[in-house]
């Protein structure tokens, strides 16, 4: 018995002293420690300072914890150029809320931001950008602040966001700039139709990236991908109301990076104003669009499905005027079915100088009023058995 009860207590000793080894080595960081308030009147930046300071300074895996509540954030800069550590965890139960001034945030970029940092994740929560009354004013027509994106990760790697909640963002909500390996799963994106510039998630110059398993309603485009973008997944994303997946817009300037190598697969649109669009500028360029492939999509009430606008020019306003020089190939449409808003289901305004090669439609079903949507095309052409034909359909008008 003696024994027995001898080694109990080595074991409770053991477990213990295993477990306070392991909480030394993977140490949590709580905000609330560093003088946060959840209390959704206190700024608490200096205390996410001091968390993000403490978790960098050792090479453990680190987590920064913040519990339950409102915690009021103004501009915060995450600096991972002197981090030690490359697995830090964000872990937010509460929400991370702008100040309800919006020009504390609003004439900078991005709202929260992390910078050269080398897998970090972040883990649930809520950002709130209070944006309404900024986009009151920009409907008032009075002179404001552009707005800040709610959160940016700039020429990072191994990053992951999982879980996040992002509402009313001023302008953009995320944006993956410069990036490598970018996993973004589960997120949840909201915003009201008429917001303006409010794009669910945004990816340039980045590659290795993946959008799975999220839900993003929004004013303006629910992803879109810029130049230099390459190896995209986009799949399982819920759309609407926002403008659809798009690339582009593209070809602004003469020297720019590509985009390549897109996959965007079962996604489902509903009552947006476009399906899965590219879209560039009708002036010269040497950019390009080369091996996307769209597969197993559902449309409903989509105004326009599928869409290549090569003379892309919003609100008509200072149009180029010019033909794109931007070379579009290897594109493929698979699968898609569902409603159109519009007559037309399929539009394809290639460029004149650089017509789109090599474009794909199979089992592309789509509807309007109970009739099959038309298909109209410009300039665009596909390779069948090695040669070169144009894609039936209907003329542009």
């Amino acid at each position: 018995m003696a024994v027995s009860r001898m080694f109990q207590i080595l074991i409770v000793t053991f477990l213990h002293y295993f477990s306070a080894s392991v909480q030394a080595a993977n140490p949590t960081y709580n905000v609330l420690s560093y003088g946060a308030k959840a209390d959704g009147k206190s700024d608490c930046a200096k205390a996410f300072e001091s968390a993000w300071a403490a978790a960098c300074a050792t090479s453990s895996p680190a987590t920064i914890y913040v519990p339950r509540g409102t915690y009021i954030l103004g501009n915060m800069f995450f600096d991972g150029s002197d981090c030690k550590n490359d697995a830090i965890t964000m872990q937010i139960d509460g929400t991370l809320s702008a100040p309800f001034d919006y020009n504390v945030i609003g004439n900078s970029n991005h709202w929260l931001v992390f910078e050269r940092a080398t897998g970090v994740s972040i883990l649930g929560g809520t950002l709130d950008g209070l944006g309404a009354n900024l986009w009151a004013c920009k409907d008032s027509g009075k002179d404001c602040p552009e707005g800040a994106t709610s959160l940016a990760f700039l020429k990072s790697n191994k990053i992951s966001i999982n879980g996040l909640t992002s509402k009313n963002s001023q302008k953009f909500h995320i944006i993956i700039d410069g990036c490598h390996d970018a996993k973004l799963q589960n997120i949840k994106i909201s915003a009201p139709e008429e917001s303006p510039n409010t794009d669910g998630i945004h990816i340039a110059r980045s590659s290795g990236v993946s959008v799975t398993n999220s839900r993003v309603a929004t004013g303006d485009d629910c992803v879109s991908m810029s130049p230099g973008t390459s190896n995209v997944l986009v799949q399982n994303v819920a759309c609407g109301p926002g403008h659809g997946i798009s690339i582009g817009s593209l070809g602004w300037v003469l020297d720019e990076a590509g985009v390549e190598n897109v996959t965007v697969k079962s996604c489902a649109f509903s009552g947006t104003q476009n399906g899965v669009r590219i879209k560039t500028w009708a002036r010269p360029s040497n950019g390009f669009v080369n091996n996307v492939r769209y597969e197993d999509l559902t449309m409903v009430n989509v105004k326009n499905p599928i869409i290549i606008d090569q003379n892309y020019c919003p609100n008509d306003g200072n149009c180029p005027n010019q033909s794109s020089g931007v070379k579009i190939s290897g594109v493929t449409y698979k699968n898609i079915h569902g409603t159109s808003a519009t007559e037309v289901g399929v539009d394809l305004e290639c460029s004149k100088t650089e017509p789109c090669t090599g474009i794909t439609l199979e089992g592309v079903v789509l509807k309007h009023e109970n009739e099959e949507a038309n298909a109209v095309c410009e300039n665009a052409v596909q390779n069948v058995d090695g040669v070169v034909k144009p894609l039936t359909c209907l003329p542009k008008k």
